[in-house]
């Protein structure tokens, strides 16, 4: 299993009602493990399975959800 993080910056703020429907869909793409969210500075981070899932799928998601993504930083995790 290949790991990696991804970071997005989003425009709109996630606010705690949107930070729980957040997190239930990204955890429902096969291959995420982990969801955070920073509300102080809009910012989503999410590690997941190289194997289930990859980077556009989880920025088309955000993109579903009405998150407008202003940056994206990706960091592969080589064990």
């Amino acid at each position: 299993m290949s790991k990696a993080s991804v970071y997005f910056s989003v425009k709109n703020p996630v606010g705690n009602h949107g930070t729980k429907e957040l997190k239930r869909e990204l955890d429902a793409l096969h291959g995420v493990l982990s969801v955070s969210v920073s509300d102080r500075n809009d910012n989503i981070a999410v590690d997941f399975d190289t194997s289930g899932v990859n980077q556009d799928q989880i920025k088309t998601q955000l993109e579903i959800l009405g998150y407008d993504i202003t940056q994206t930083h990706l960091e592969n995790h080589f064990m």
